[in-house]
């Protein structure tokens, strides 16, 4: 396949947005099919960006010196130092100055996007209620628990994790856990060869079909406070501890209103940006009137 060439307008910050955004990695990095996308993609933003640029609203634009080095910061803190960065802009054929000119350019228009997005009507009472009541199921909240579990690898090329000796640990601590449930997050931190072990075997609250479909099937039949036996699943063995449950509900409308007015109220922004973009003049298309 054969890769476009780099138009002269087409900023190398650009392309760099487009690949990392597309692929997580630098232009150098890439090639073929994934730099032309990555090409195509920066070419079609910088094309966006200067019809806004081209417009009364950016021309009432100023970005100050402090919002300048607030954008220029947020990328240098990604950096352990100085070093590894300016390395890194060199890389991608940037310099300092450059840099700063592109995020000037790109802090211009998302000033502009913004002050265009404030224009957006007003989510009213009545479109939320419609909303809630036409997309009814996405309000439903499923029955969930919260759980802890230990976990034993089985390991024939360790001793203590053979499938016989790994089988005894656990039984033995299940027998310790249902005569003392609460000191599941002890017997955790000392015998789980989980990450989780260190926060007391905790996974947090769960709806079914997030764990193994083993361990959904007990964990959803034990009662609060509750220590299972021990499960059986593809990576090891398990004890599971329900500290509560959470049954299903549906949502009430008052609840779903701050979650439906924001959702409402982001599309509403850029359905307002969008129609706008779609009303400019592209710059060719300007020139062109002009030679007329």
């Amino acid at each position: 396949m054969t890769v476009i060439e780099k138009p002269v307008q087409l900023e190398t910050y650009n392309l760099l947005r487009a690949a990392l955004a597309l692929f997580k990695k630098s232009p150098n990095e890439l090639a073929g099919a994934e730099l032309q996308q990555a090409q195509i993609q920066a070419l079609n933003e910088f094309r966006i960006e200067s019809r806004v640029l081209n417009t009364p609203e950016a021309a009432a634009v100023i970005i100050t010196d402090q919002e300048l080095q607030h954008a220029y910061q947020e990328i240098r803190d990604r950096y352990d130092d100085e070093d590894a960065f300016f390395s890194d802009l060199e890389k991608n054929r940037l310099s300092k100055a450059s840099l700063q000119a592109a995020l000037h350019r790109q802090c211009k228009v998302n000033t502009v996007l913004e002050s265009i997005a404030s224009h957006a009507p007003a989510i009213s009472e009545i479109d939320i209620g419609i909303y809630y009541h036409l997309h009814a199921e996405q309000f439903n909240c499923p029955e969930r628990r919260e759980v802890s579990h230990i976990f034993i690898s089985i390991n024939p090329d360790y001793a203590e994790n053979t499938p016989e000796a790994a089988l005894s640990r656990a039984q033995e601590l299940a027998e310790k856990l249902h005569k003392k449930p609460h000191k599941f997050a002890d017997l955790a931190l000392r015998h789980s060869e989980c990450p989780t072990a260190l926060q007391g075997g905790v996974l947090g609250i769960v709806p079914r079909g997030t764990l193994y479909p083993e361990l959904d099937a007990v964990l959803f039949n034990l009662k609060p406070g509750e220590v299972s036996d021990v499960v059986k699943s593809e990576i090891g063995l398990h004890l599971l501890l329900c500290k509560s449950i959470q049954k299903a509900e549906t949502l009430s409308l008052a609840k779903a209103t701050p979650k439906i007015r924001q959702l409402m109220k982001e599309r509403a922004r850029r359905t307002c940006q969008r129609a706008w973009l779609a009303g400019l003049a592209t710059p060719e298309s300007e020139e062109s009137d002009n030679e007329r």
